[in-house]
This record gives C-alpha cells, sequence and structure tokens, in this order.
C-alpha cells in the first residue's frame, strides 16, 4: 500500500475563553452558538484519537491505523506508548487561567499526570495582546505561594508584549497564561495535564460558580529554577530544537515546490496559502490554510505551493 499525506479531521473544544475565529479565519466547520477554544488537529490520546479524512485511511481512527502500519507511518516497528504529538489551534478570545504543567519528575513526586512541554506559535494578535510566560528572575516559592493567596500571581510573572510570527517555548514546569486576543497554534507532547493555580476570579456562565483550580499540584509542579533562556522568542527556521520535539517554520512563495524525502515520519500545518501534494503513485492531495496532515515515513513526494504560504513542520 502507498502511503500518503493524510490529512487530519480537527476534534473541537468548547471552553470558557474561547470564541468562533477559527471559523472566520480559517473556515472551519464550528458548532454554532459556541465558544470553541481549542480545535485538535492531531492526536492519539485514547479518548481523542484523530480521524483521517482521505484515501485509503479515510474514516479510520489513527491508533487503529498505527496499530497495523506502524513502521510505514512512522518509520518504527511498533509505537512506545501513545503518539508522540499533540497539535492544536487556540482560539483565546479571553485570558487563559494562570496554570503549569509537570514534568517528569513532579509527576513521579506526585504519582500523578504525565508531562507536557509545549510552544505557541502567533498566528494572529490582537494590537496589545500579551502572554505572561514564566517567573520572574529571583521568584522564590514562598513568595509565589503568598501571592496565589492573595489573588495576585501575575505580579511575579513576565508579561510578554506578543505579535505574529513569533514562538514561545514553554517547557514543562512553566508557569504561564495566554493573554486574550489571539489565535495560536500549540505543538506539544500528548498530554492534557493541566494545573490551574488562578483563574482571575471568573465565574464559568455555564455552572454559576468559579473552575476548579488545583493549586497545591500548580506550585509542586512549578520549576523555579527555569533558565531565562525560556524567555527567548524564535520567528524563522528552526523554532524549536528539544528532545520531545522539532518544529520548523516554511514560508514559500507562489509556483515553488518543497520535495519531502521519506525516512521520518512528518506533521504539516498550514498557517496560510494553498497548494498540492504530487507522489508516485498515489492521488493529488491539496491543502489550503488552517488544515494539519500527518506525513507517514514512507511517503516521499513534492508539495506545490498554488498561493504564497506558511507552514509549520513538526517532528517527534
Amino acid at each position: 500500500m502507498k502511503m500518503y499525506p493524510m490529512k487530519c479531521r480537527p476534534i473541537f473544544k468548547s471552553r470558557i475563553w474561547g470564541g468562533q475565529k477559527l471559523r472566520d479565519v480559517f473556515g472551519k466547520a464550528l458548532p454554532p452558538s459556541q465558544q470553541i477554544g481549542e480545535s485538535w488537529e492531531l492526536s492519539g490520546l485514547p479518548e481523542d484519537a484523530t480521524i483521517i479524512e482521505n484515501g485509503v485511511f479515510s474514516g479510520q481512527n489513527l491508533n487503529v491505523i498505527l496499530s497495523s502500519h506502524s513502521r510505514a507511518v512512522t518509520g518504527r516497528e511498533a509505537m512506545s506508548g501513545v503518539f508522540p504529538l499533540l497539535i492544536k489551534f487556540l482560539d483565546a478570545q479571553d485570558v487563559l487561567s494562570v496554570q503549569v504543567h509537570p514534568d517528569s519528575a513532579a509527576c513521579l513526586r506526585m504519582g500523578q499526570g504525565a508531562p507536557k512541554t509545549e510552544c505557541w506559535y502567533i498566528v494572529q494578535a490582537d494590537p496589545g495582546a500579551v502572554i505572561y510566560k514564566g517567573l520572574k528572575p529571583g521568584t522564590i516559592r514562598r513568595q509565589f505561594e503568598q501571592a496565589v493567596k492573595d489573588g495576585t500571581p501575575d505580579r511575579l510573572m513576565n508579561r510578554v508584549l506578543v505579535s505574529p510570527g513569533q514562538c514561545h517555548f514553554i517547557p514543562s514546569g512553566t508557569c504561564h497564561a495566554i493573554g486574550a486576543g489571539l489565535l495560536i497554534a500549540e505543538i506539544q507532547q500528548p498530554s492534557d495535564t493541566t494545573y490551574r493555580v488562578f483563574d482571575w476570579n471568573r465565574v464559568d456562565a455555564k455552572t454559576g460558580k468559579p473552575r476548579p483550580l488545583h493549586v497545591e499540584q500548580a506550585i509542586e509542579s512549578t520549576n523555579f529554577d527555569l533558565p531565562q533562556g525560556v524567555l527567548t522568542v524564535k520567528t524563522v527556521g528552526r523554532l524549536v530544537d528539544v528532545p520531545e520535539f522539532s518544529v520548523d517554520k516554511g514560508h514559500q512563495a507562489a509556483n515553488c515546490e518543497v520535495f519531502f524525502k521519506a525516512g521520518i515520519m512528518k506533521t504539516v500545518v498550514f498557517l496560510s496559502g494553498a497548494g498540492v501534494f504530487q507522489g508516485c503513485g498515489i492521488d493529488n492531495v491539496t491543502f489550503c490554510a488552517g488544515d494539519t496532515f500527518l506525513l507517514p515515513a514512507e511517503f516521499e513526494g513534492v508539495l506545490r505551493f498554488q498561493q504564497e504560504s506558511e507552514y509549520l513542520i513538526a517532528i517527534a
């Protein structure tokens, strides 16, 4: 069987801070009148595994495909654990909670959770939009605990003005929050472990109550010794290169092409433009802005751009 670029069907997640921008920007078929905050573009988590939309695997679950075609898709004889990436678009119409994802050491200490290192590529940003990225240098645990009790943890965090085209790396153990007015492509480890430490005193309109917090777990998961290199911002070329995954940014003019060689599984997230994948023995596969594709390790072919396009390539 010839391997081909597999188009991923998004899974939409309603969030208190979401909106409808993914429909407006990418034309995604969102449920109407819902605050959609996340579009899970590629996932192997058992409860939210991606469905493939095209070709011979159309309608099939990613994990089922991997169980019988692991070497062809991943380049490995068998998958060890869950699919190694989780890719999302985030529509933050309101600020997200102040939160922490644990690293492996914190998961072991607490006996729960899974590590989650991630990066955020800023697709769109309203004027003045910010993120909260890590604690200010010298902040110690006791200070942070007191700030959480006072309802002011943000005063100890790095408040960073952002603009489209930036990529921000967020290693596990980083206290962080995404501000309002941002559309983000997020590439991360396959984990949904999130500990909220503060939610801006917000009340969920559906329940009339604040959302649950996980203060003890969040503080235990916070790495107070993260190097300040975490604040580095990148905009071109290799955006992230860590043991968990790498991310590259591509930008091609209309009528250009990129050749993909077989050997390594890749994922491609298209941020703008349109074009077509072509390969020997497969049907042409078209893409447009907002699409995410899994390129199997055995796929070899050309990506031809019909419009000027920007995209991200992630490898794990």
